[in-house]
């Protein structure tokens, strides 16, 4: 599939081929027009092609190539992958019309909850009066019928929606939901039937009301949910002093200072210092990477022990991370198929209703009958049917931490059959535990073994440090009093105890230190085989012990995996930068279908794209820049953890802020759950109103009760939409 493109492209196609010459279909390549000679020029690099030309209006490549160096299928697969890189311009692009072409069919967006209770009240309260009156006889006279109090509080309540329906056909020259509701108001009153204007004018409103309500909620949760802080960083000024300036304000070859637990926030290269940087998010891998002069260093990664000055390259939005925010744009605003053709459906069908009043007052001269057909209409139950259910959806997940960035985007997942997990900080914890305990020395107890390594770990932030410390404190174990911690980063620690030298790290440490690692030998493959780290610790130049550490699996991961068995998911894959050992082992654990290892960040969505091209719905779950590409390509890519980066975040098309990877399958049964009840709605709306439009026709129906049932069909399906209010995405099976 060309780029993914949240999976709305389709995948291209041989559409003219002779000896020598092919004609390739790519749809999408016509939002190309800046990167065609960049296209060209890959296209033209491919093995045995000798030209290549793009046609944008045409959304065609034709390749001319030599039939003996290559195939047509070669062809074929090489221009699919050089446009691959290219999705996420398409993606933009897309949205961007989108964006120019949407037509607000009522005045959903411009009103508050505080604004349509009022007229909501207005008129409940004016028809009851009317009711307690009586009906008196139309008056003679246009004035006289416009003068009561019906009449001038439904003309009053009446007028947004008389602006409303002339700004649609002024604008855009045809007619909305609110120009059908205009006319049929008017003629009521026209007719002297008040409290038929009133009554249209009052169930339009509360259908209203409950379809603001839904959406503030969501605004609300979404806000609540992207609330962040300010970030600023330490600079050196010429005089090499030490100045804290805001993000925007870094140029390009200015040295940062960045300590330990700070967020590194340019890309650069070390000047001076030393430190174990965490790279989980960029490299997959969670063991922090050693870093000194002269090594490059990325925005979004954090420094976890140490204190590094960077010279910085790249800042602000040339940054990697930057690029890929800016290519990964805010996508809420994008609509669901389904919803796109409710909203196409009720805007062609207005014309019908015009054309049906005028025909049945041509043949049977009944004024009623006519005004009935202007009152009955598909739009407002249609579209609010798809409106409100993903409205009501996306306010739910947000109340629960998840943020989905466009109603799309639940249709995509209610479809999917195919889900990628990334391995670390999304199937395991992230964070290293103490796994293995393998006294060496004689006499050497698993307690003591810990307790030194803890002692000279005690200090540290590096998270196998923490790992020790947390597994004494587990434990109930003591900390030993020790000396001051000497750090090698990027190789291990040392202290003292009791007067005696403790070393705690890796073997080429220990060889280092002159430690005999020949006992340890086989307890070291037994590890390794098991997926764990080996770390020695050592006293006064003696093996102690070998200690296993590990990235454990999420709690509730194998109960989600299942679940998402029961929904659908026939293919479950774990997608990971980790050696091949690891993945194995993890997947094998975690009963997954199959594994990838040793993927590069770059390479992670041409996986998710070689799904697709096979008519796949994928879904993407990571939580680091390393998975962001392939969180972009994904039909939905999904970020979760309060782990995750920024990067992730902004790449994801549904972000969870919990760990519970519950609410993977969560979110998913609420997509589905959604699009059962946006099925329903259609299925109630169509079904009363042509009901009530057939009743009309012959008749048997009058205006009253004609807006009565239209409106109430229109409220029902709000009602059943704001059912979604109520669901628990934690408790989805």
């Amino acid at each position: 599939m060309f780029g993914g493109s949240r999976g709305k492209t389709q995948a291209c196609r041989v559409v003219h081929e002779l000896p020598g010459r092919i004609r390739i279909l790519c749809p999408g390549v016509a939002d190309l027009q800046a990167e065609r000679d960049e296209i060209q020029r890959q296209v033209q690099r491919l093995p045995g092609v000798r030209t290549a030309e793009l046609g944008p209006r045409s959304e065609t490549v034709l390749v001319r190539f030599d039939p003996v160096r290559t195939s047509s299928e070669a062809i074929l697969s090489g221009v699919q992958a050089s446009l691959g890189g290219f999705a996420l311009a398409v993606y933009k692009a897309e949205r961007v019309r989108a964006l120019q072409t949407t037509v607000q069919e009522r005045r959903l967006q411009e009103a508050s909850v505080g604004e349509i209770l009022p007229r909501v009240i207005a008129s409940a309260a004016t028809l009851a009066l009317s009711a307690i009156r009586g009906s008196p006889a139309p008056a003679p006279t246009l004035l006289g019928r416009l003068a009561t109090l019906p009449a001038l509080t439904a003309l009053s309540l009446a007028w947004p929606i008389f602006r409303s329906g002339a700004r649609s056909l002024t604008a855009s020259r045809r007619p909305n939901a609110d120009t059908l509701s205009s006319t049929a108001i008017l003629a009521s009153l026209l007719a002297g039937r008040d409290r038929a204007a009133l009554t249209i004018i009052g169930l339009a409103d509360l259908a209203e009301l409950l379809t603001v309500y839904t959406m503030d909620r969501t605004r609300r949760a979404i806000r609540g949910l992207l609330a962040v802080g300010e970030d600023t960083v330490w600079r050196l000024d010429r005089a090499g002093r030490e100045e804290q300036v805001p993000i925007a304000a870094v140029r390009i070859g200015d040295r940062i200072v960045v300590k330990t637990g700070e967020k590194i926030s340019v890309d650069g290269v070390v000047e001076a210092g030393e430190a174990a940087v965490d790279q989980a998010s960029i490299t997959g891998e969670f063991l922090p990477m050693r870093k000194q002069v002269s090594d490059p260093v990325f925005a979004g990664t954090v420094v976890k022990a140490g204190h590094l000055t960077i010279r910085a390259e790249k800042v602000g939005d040339a940054t990697a991370v930057a690029r890929i925010v800016r290519l990964v744009e805010e996508a809420a605003s994008r609509k669901a198929s389904i919803q796109a053709f409710a909203d196409r459906f009720s805007a062609r069908f207005l014309p019908v209703n015009f054309g049906l009043a005028g025909l049945a007052y041509a043949v049977t001269r009944r004024a009623e009958t006519s005004l009935n057909m202007l009152i009955i209409d598909y739009s407002c139950g249609v579209r609010l049917s798809t409106a409100t259910a993903l409205s009501a959806a996306i306010a739910t997940a947000a109340r629960n931490g998840i943020l989905i960035k466009g109603s799309n985007y639940l249709e995509m997942l209610a479809e999917s059959d195919t889900t990628i997990l990334d391995k670390t900080g999304t199937v395991t914890e992230g964070r290293p535990q103490v796994t293995s305990i393998i006294p060496l020395a004689p006499g050497a107890s698993e307690r003591e073994v810990i307790e030194l390594a803890a002692a000279a770990e005690e200090t540290s932030t590096h998270p196998v440090a923490i790992a020790f410390v947390d597994k004494a404190a587990r434990s109930g174990w003591d900390i030993p009093a020790h000396g001051r911690t000497q750090v090698r980063v990027g190789r291990g620690v040392q202290t003292t105890v009791a007067g005696a030298p403790v070393s705690v790290g890796g073997a080429a440490f220990m060889r280092e230190l002159r430690v005999p690692l020949a006992a340890a030998e086989e307890a070291a493959r037994h590890l390794a085989s098991r997926g764990e780290q080996a770390l020695y610790v050592a006293r006064d130049h003696t093996l102690l012990g070998l200690v296993g550490i590990q990235d454990t699996l999420r709690e509730d991961m194998k109960k989600s995996l299942n679940r998402l068995r029961g929904l659908g998911m026939d293919d479950i894959v774990l997608l990971t930068g980790d050696v091949r050992q690891h993945a194995e082992l993890v997947a094998t654990k975690m009963a997954m279908d199959r594994y990838q290892a040793e993927v590069l960040p770059e390479h992670k969505s041409d996986v998710v794209l070689r799904l697709q091209q096979k008519g796949r719905r994928v879904v993407m779950v990571g939580d680091g820049i390393n998975d962001a590409p392939a969180l972009a390509c994904a039909d939905v890519g999904i970020a979760i953890g309060r782990t995750r980066t920024d990067i992730a975040m902004e790449a994801a098309d549904i972000t969870i802020a919990s760990d519970d990877p519950l609410l993977i399958p969560g979110v998913i049964h609420l997509a589905q759950k959604t699009m059962r009840i946006v099925r329903q709605n259609f299925a109630t709306a169509i079904g009363v109103n042509t009901a009530a439009l057939l009743l009309a026709g012959l008749g048997k129906l009058p205006v009253v009760w004609g807006a009565a049932i239209h409106n109430a069909s229109t409220v029902l399906v709000v009602l059943n939409s704001l059912r979604l209010l109520l669901h628990d995405p934690e408790r989805s099976r």
